[in-house]
C-alpha cells in the first residue's frame, strides 16, 4: 500500500474520526451536548426540559457517573450538567471545563427545574432529543446514529440545521468497506509514522494518564486493582489490570479525558492500553508502538462496523479481539498470525452482553484483554479454532462478517429484552 493509495488516505481518516478525546462516558455526553446546543439556542436557562431517548441510550446512561457534576448520575444529571455548564462548540469535551459554582448550580437546577425523560418511539437505536423550554419560547436539538451527529435544531418552529438522516450505518463518515485485517496489516508496514504521530501519542497521553488514575484511587469495584494484586511483576496481568483500572475510573466519576474508539471511550482503552503497557515494559520503541495501535484500532474499528455503534454485544470484546492484534504485531506477527489471533478470540468472548455503561465494564475489559491474550497464545502454540466451530466460519473476514450479523441482527431480541429489564 503506497501513500497515493486511496486506501492508505482513508485509513489515516478513519483513525482520525475514531480516535478523538471524550470527557465522561460518551452517552451521557452526548446528552449533555444536545441540552447544551438546546440551551444555547434557546438563549436562557431552561425552565423546563424534556429528554426523550432510545432504549440503548437508556441503557448507557442509566447508571454512571457524569464527570464534573459532582457524582450525579442519570439522564436529568446529564441533561443538567448540559444546560447549565455545557459548551456546546466542544462536542465531546462539553463538561471539559466547569467550575465548582457551576456544580452547585446543576444541583439547584435538577431540584427546581422539572426535567421529563421519555423512552422515545423511535427507528434508531441512537437517539436524543431535548427540547428546552423558557417562558413562550422553547428550542429543540436531535442527535441521531452516533455521538456528534447533531441532525435538527430549532427555535420557535423555525429549522436552524437540518440534516438528512441516512441508513444507521452510512454516518455521513468514511466509508468503511475499505477495512480488511490484511488490508489493515499492510497499511500497519508501511505508514510514514508522521502521519498517525498526533492521533496516536494523544491516545497514549490520555488513556494511560487515566489507567494510572483508576490504578491509585478507588473507583467503583476497583476491577484494575484486583486484578493487579499479587501479580504486579506478570505482564499478562499487567495489561488487564491497567486497561481495567482506567475503565474503573472513567465509569465513576473521574474526571480526565480518553480517546475513544467506535464512539466509545472503554473500546478506546482497550484497543490501546495493553498495547501501551506491553510496548513499555518490553522496550519497543515508539515507532513500532505506533505501528501496533494502526493495527489495534483499526482491528476494532473493522469488527465495530458491522455490529454497530450500540448493541447488546459488549463493545470491550471487538476491542479486546483489536488489542490481541496489536500484541501479536509487536510479536512479530503479520497477516497470518494476526487473523488467527482474531478468529481464536472472537471465539472465545462473543457472548457477553452490553448492559449499560457502569462499574462491572472494567470487568468485562479484564476478561475481553484476556480473550486477546489467549487468541494470541493459541496461535504460537499451533492451535486454532476452524470453520464450523460455533460461530467460526473459513476465513477471518467471514467470521468477522458472522460476528456482525449475530451482534446486530441475532440479538436484536437481546438487546430490547435487557432494556426492559433494566427499566423495571
Amino acid at each position: 500500500m503506497k501513500r497515493s493509495d486511496p486506501c492508505y488516505t482513508n485509513y489515516i481518516q478513519i483513525l482520525k474520526e475514531e480516535l478523538r478525546p471524550a470527557m465522561g462516558c460518551t452517552e451521557p455526553i452526548a446528552i449533555a451536548y444536545a441540552a447544551a446546543k438546546a440551551r444555547a439556542v434557546l438563549g436562557a436557562l431552561p425552565e423546563r426540559l424534556l429528554v426523550e431517548v432510545s432504549g440503548n441510550i437508556i441503557k448507557n446512561v442509566k447508571s454512571v457517573v457524569v464527570p464534573h457534576t459532582g457524582g450525579l448520575r442519570g439522564i436529568p444529571a446529564a441533561a443538567a450538567a448540559g444546560a447549565v455548564a455545557g459548551n456546546a462548540d466542544a462536542e465531546l469535551e462539553v463538561l471539559s471545563r466547569v467550575s465548582e459554582m457551576e456544580i452547585r448550580e446543576m444541583s439547584a437546577f435538577l431540584e427546581q427545574t422539572p426535567i421529563e425523560v421519555r423512552h422515545a418511539d423511535t427507528d434508531h437505536i441512537f437517539d436524543i432529543m431535548i427540547t428546552a423550554y423558557h417562558g413562550e419560547d422553547e428550542a429543540f436539538a436531535r442527535i441521531v446514529d452516533y455521538h456528534t451527529n447533531l441532525v435538527t435544531v430549532k427555535r420557535n418552529g423555525e429549522t436552524l440545521l437540518e440534516k438528512e438522516i441516512t441508513a444507521q450505518l452510512d454516518e455521513g463518515l468514511t466509508d468503511r468497506s475499505c477495512l480488511s485485517v490484511e488490508g489493515i496489516v499492510e497499511f500497519a508496514e508501511c505508514v510514514d509514522p508522521e502521519d498517525v504521530r498526533e492521533i496516536l501519542e494523544r491516545q497514549i497521553a490520555y488513556n494511560m494518564a487515566i489507567a494510572a488514575e483508576g490504578l491509585r484511587g478507588s473507583y467503583g469495584a476497583c476491577i484494575g486493582k484486583t486484578v493487579l494484586r499479587g501479580r504486579e511483576y506478570d505482564i499478562n496481568y499487567k495489561m488487564r489490570a491497567w486497561a481495567a483500572a482506567a475503565s474503573d475510573a472513567r465509569m465513576n466519576g473521574c474526571e480526565l479525558p480518553v480517546v475513544i474508539n467506535s464512539g466509545s471511550g472503554n473500546q478506546g482503552i482497550t484497543a490501546s492500553v495493553p498495547v501501551i503497557v506491553y510496548a513499555r515494559e518490553l522496550g519497543f520503541c515508539q515507532e513500532e508502538l505506533l505501528r501496533a495501535l494502526c493495527v489495534s484500532n483499526l482491528i476494532t474499528t473493522h469488527l465495530k462496523t458491522g455490529i454497530g455503534r450500540l448493541s447488546a454485544y459488549c463493545g470491550a470484546v471487538s476491542a479486546g479481539v483489536g488489542a490481541g492484534a496489536g500484541l501479536a504485531w509487536l510479536k512479530g506477527g503479520r497477516f497470518e498470525m494476526i487473523a488467527h489471533t482474531v478468529v481464536n478470540a472472537v471465539a472465545v468472548t462473543s457472548g457477553i452482553i452490553c448492559d449499560g455503561a457502569k462499574a462491572s465494564c472494567a470487568a468485562k475489559i479484564a476478561a475481553a484483554v484476556d480473550a486477546g491474550l489467549l487468541g494470541l497464545a493459541m496461535y504460537e502454540d499451533g492451535n486454532q479454532f476452524f470453520g464450523g466451530d460455533g460461530i467460526v466460519k473459513k476465513g477471518v473476514e467471514n467470521t468477522i462478517a458472522t460476528v456482525g450479523r449475530l451482534a446486530r441482527c441475532g440479538m436484536e431480541q437481546t438487546d430490547k429484552e435487557i432494556i426492559q429489564l433494566m427499566m423495571e
